[in-house]
């Protein structure tokens, strides 16, 4: 049996003993809150899972190495990006190079891009390149703020080819931007301009009146401003993209969006395609019975007083959000890349669709990648599929 992830076992912030615990009614249902408020509720601090032990420097002074403590992160194969004292400092960390005799993790160390690389706590990233696609790429970014019901919300764009042909990009749960930026340089080169847009309760985003996830079922409407914004600037056709739960809010842009008639082709990486699934996967992961999942999935969609335990303005019909289900209802070509190892969103749902529904998907399975980080493990391929598959 895998073992589970550090991540896996505290995402939920309940355990054993939450468990044991569970021996009433009256608990069940407090536990299955505390479940439920904690999968709606975003993260306002991300804690350090990473110990650097040694930075070691060439002869003009730049880092080009450093040794971490083993851990589940540092023995991840690919690039990664590191950050550390509060994101001031990020620097870009390349393959394994071998191991000290004391067991440390010794890995390139490809760039600093701001601050200094000392020893102690920091914090391992997908997010191999960081801030805007200027910042990453050189490739010129306007900024603007698209006009939300909770306030305006931060956008970058990106110009390409003729004008006719843009791309919405969808990052997911508890990220930023940021965690799409590796798709830009391909998508440029094809000609696609892009427009990445924040939604309401990221950190980048307005916040809602309750300040809680609506797992897509309300973000999308301000990812679909995104599709105005697009079409308004001439756009003929839009391809949309999402991660993790950026996948479930482009799902809901399918089947909500008065504008999905303008969706070309869709491509996902490690989507949310059935919340319940997630939730029954993150009770195992805590040893909690598999009906607290299904209590917590009632609690979100529940009444008034279930919304008072949920902290939620409004209920959340968490079978609205089951894809395998409603396969039959799709219709768009799709790209789902979605690795087995995936720590935080089951690939079992990607792998169901893609059997359902084999005349639209186009089925992208990897072996060995956490958490929407198919890219950082084998860059190559992951541009590669993305590339053919718009290109068609």
């Amino acid at each position: 049996m895998k073992r589970l992830s550090s991540r896996q076992s505290v995402v939920l912030g309940l355990g054993t003993g939450a468990a044991l615990a569970a021996t009433t009614s009256a608990a069940s249902v407090a536990i299955a809150a505390v479940f439920a408020r904690k999968l709606v509720t975003p993260e306002k601090e991300k804690p350090n899972d990473a110990d650097v032990l040694t930075v070691r420097h060439g002869l003009d002074g730049v880092a080009t190495s450093a040794v971490f403590a083993p851990s589940v992160e540092s023995l991840a194969p690919g690039r990664y990006g590191l950050y550390w004292d509060d994101e001031r400092g990020h620097a870009r960390i390349g393959e394994i190079l071998g191991h000290t005799d004391a067991g440390g993790v010794i890995r390139a160390v490809d760039a600093v891009t701001r601050g200094e690389l000392l020893p102690g706590p920091a914090r391992w990233s997908g997010w191999y390149v960081d801030g805007s696609p200027q910042d990453a790429y050189g490739i010129r970014t306007e900024e603007l703020a698209l006009p939300t019901v909770h306030g305006r919300a931060p956008a970058w764009v990106t110009r390409a080819g003729d004008g006719t042909r843009w791309a919405v990009l969808v990052h997911g749960r508890g990220a930023r931007r940021g965690e799409t930026l590796r798709a830009v340089p391909v998508l440029t080169d094809l000609g696609i301009s892009c427009i990445i847009p924040s939604y309401r309760n990221d950190s980048d985003g307005p916040g809602s009146s309750d300040g809680k996830y609506a797992l897509g079922l309300t973000e999308w409407e301000d990812v679909d401003l995104a599709l105005e914004f697009a079409l308004r600037e001439g756009a003929r056709s839009i391809d949309l993209l999402g991660w993790s739960m950026g996948g479930a809010i482009v799902m809901q842009v399918l089947a909500r969006s008065g504008h999905a008639g303008a969706v070309r082709r869709v491509v996902l990486d490690g989507p949310v395609l059935d919340w319940a699934d997630v939730m029954a996967h993150h009770a195992r992961a805590n040893r909690l019975h598999p009906r607290l999942a299904d209590l917590a999935a009632r609690l979100l969609g529940g009444n008034r007083s279930s919304r008072r335990m949920t902290g939620l303005a409004q209920a959340i019909d968490v079978t609205l959000t089951n894809w395998v289900a409603r396969a039959g209802e799709l219709t768009k070509p799709m790209l789902v890349i979605h690795s087995v190892d995936d720590e935080f969103v089951p690939y079992g749902p990607s792998a169901e669709l893609a059997r359902l529904r084999p005349d639209i998907v186009t089925w992208q399975r990897w072996e060995q990648a956490r958490h929407v980080r198919e890219w950082n493990t084998d860059p190559a391929r992951w541009e590669r599929c993305v590339r053919e598959f718009l290109a068609r």
